[in-house]
């Protein structure tokens, strides 16, 4: 049953058994006001409704019985009419300072005292606490943000009436995919998002894009984690063309409807290898591919120096990641926060890993989740196990049709002249052993120059030149690298390569697909 529809069963069935007091709570005020006005007109009942802009009046008929918008003077005419009138709900809209024993919360414990004893009830609608002692004195109930039916629901009936004036492009996919990206927002806040496409005469399948973005920005301030712009076509990996065909086919999924099936969308990748060779900017390249909001959780930020900081941090982190979804959420070098599980002797790192890991399993938000790793031997054993991430890669050195693509990549973004086939061919030899990152910084010595002398001036010898400064880690640190690729059994090749099983003997070792 959709949220807002169990609310409304929920609410029903406790004033029409005049449960003395009912808090309602939730951040959306106005459609809980519309809730309770069906009830009112369904089951045709007392109600009225106190603001501070309005003052009181009737829900059903909307007539003022009171200019006085003062909240003190709305509770004084409660308590007269609870004592005259039978069966009279009153709901209070704006109410502060109700989480504690104050003047106000005692002020409305007496009001809830008599209107048990007169068959009346107080509602009141808030997002804080309430006071344990006035909330005893009856029920409580919560409506969350709308879930996909209701905002699937409430998106239909927006813009049924615009049917026959606009141009609506968007298929009955369109529809669900609009209902998941505006999950997470309140209902007023969708439909202001679809009011400004309306005015635009039109509806069209791009304007999907501009639902994500238009989320964003409500949730830009949100801490916890950071929004990290993307450059549209800024981005491109060379190479990976195993991690690009499993991506290529978990696109869709992410924002389709998948409860039919009793499963949830893709949750993730972790991303483990030697340093330099695109594991970061895969993140930045699935978020601008996919069109979806990026946002960065460091680890490293996470801890805290006082007890609790760190757990409280990283539940405010994910809570805002599930708030904005779909997103991507990147989170670089997960093993600075995760490292050291049962090790540090004040816990912290076990409760963390804790948290992390039930997010990961449990949350149903539609965050797809880009962690990398240069040591996944450091991480505890059950981030691993399977049914965390959707898989595990290894980004090893590119090979040399590879870091042809990746030369060319580069070259074709910064220089503006066209490069000949036999340099690139040179230029692949000599970057053996290189990373992403290395050819990266040879070519933007060679742009350095060009931008200086001119791309034409740029001659092939400075070309070889460049990529001869540079020193790898492969040669700088092989050791690193050959203890980095231990692990390149353990996932599965970002390449696409096909890999050798490594618990079978030398001679009869199967393939395995990556």
């Amino acid at each position: 049953m959709p949220n807002g529809a169990e609310t409304k069963a929920r609410v029903e069935s406790y004033l029409l058994a005049r449960i003395p007091f009912v808090s309602i709570r939730t951040v959306e005020r106005a459609r809980v006001l519309d809730v309770l006005g069906e009830l009112t007109r369904e089951k045709q009942l007392d109600v009225l409704v106190h603001t501070l802009s309005q003052g009181l009046r009737d829900l059903r008929t909307r007539t003022v019985i009171s200019e006085d918008k003062s909240l003190l003077s709305a509770l004084d005419l409660a308590g007269e009419w609870f004592q005259t009138r039978s069966n009279l709900t009153i709901v209070f809209t704006d109410v502060q300072h109700l989480s504690d024993d104050n003047d106000i919360s005692r002020r409305f414990a007496d009001l809830a005292a008599l209107a048990e004893d007169h068959g009346g009830c107080i509602v009141i609608i808030t997002s804080d606490p309430v006071w344990s002692t006035l909330q005893r004195m009856g029920m409580s109930v919560r409506l969350d943000l709308p879930d996909f039916d209701e905002m699937h629901q409430a998106i239909r009936e927006f813009l049924r009436p615009y049917t026959t004036d606009i141009r609506i492009e968007w298929s009955p996919a369109d529809y669900e995919q609009a209902a998941s990206i505006l999950a997470g927002v309140t209902k007023t806040e969708a439909l202001n998002i679809l009011a400004t496409f309306v005015v635009k005469k039109e509806i069209t399948t791009a304007d999907l894009v501009e639902l994500s973005r238009a989320k964003d920005s409500i949730f830009s301030e949100l801490s916890g984690i950071e929004r990290v712009q993307l450059r549209p076509g800024d981005y491109e990996v060379g190479g990976l063309a195993g991690l690009k065909h499993w991506l290529d086919r978990k696109r869709d999924l992410l924002t389709m409807d998948l409860r039919d099936r009793g499963i949830r969308a893709p949750r993730g990748v972790l991303l483990v290898g030697v340093p330099g060779c695109g594991k970061s900017l895969s993140a930045k390249t699935i978020a601008s591919d996919w069109q979806l909001p990026l946002y960065r959780l460091d680890m490293g930020s996470v801890l805290g120096a006082y007890v609790g900081q760190s757990e409280k941090r990283m539940r405010e982190a994910l809570a805002t990641a599930d708030t904005v979804a779909p997103c991507v959420l990147w989170i670089d070098e997960i093993e600075k926060g995760l490292a050291g599980s049962g090790t540090d002797s004040t816990g912290v790192t076990t409760r963390l890993v804790g948290q992390f890991l039930y997010w990961l399993q449990e949350s149903r938000a539609r965050v797809f989740v880009v962690a990398t790793a240069n040591d996944v031997r450091s991480l505890p054993q059950e981030l691993l196990r399977s049914g965390r991430f959707d898989d595990m890669f290894f980004v090893d050195l590119p090979e040399p049709d590879e870091r042809r693509e990746i030369i060319s990549i580069y070259l074709r973004k910064y220089l503006r002249t066209a490069v000949e086939p036999a340099l690139v061919d040179e230029l692949v030899r000599i970057s053996e052993g290189f990373a992403g990152s290395d050819i990266q910084s040879a070519v933007t010595e060679i742009c350095h120059e060009a931008i200086r002398i001119g791309d034409d001036n740029v001659g092939e010898d400075y070309y070889l030149k460049c990529f001869r400064n540079v020193v790898p880690l492969a040669r700088s640190a092989p050791e690193k690298v050959e203890e980095i690729r231990q692990l390149r059994d353990r996932a599965i090749p970002a390449s696409g390569r096909t890999r050798v099983a490594a618990d079978q003997p030398a001679a009869s070792r199967r393939v395995v697909l990556g």
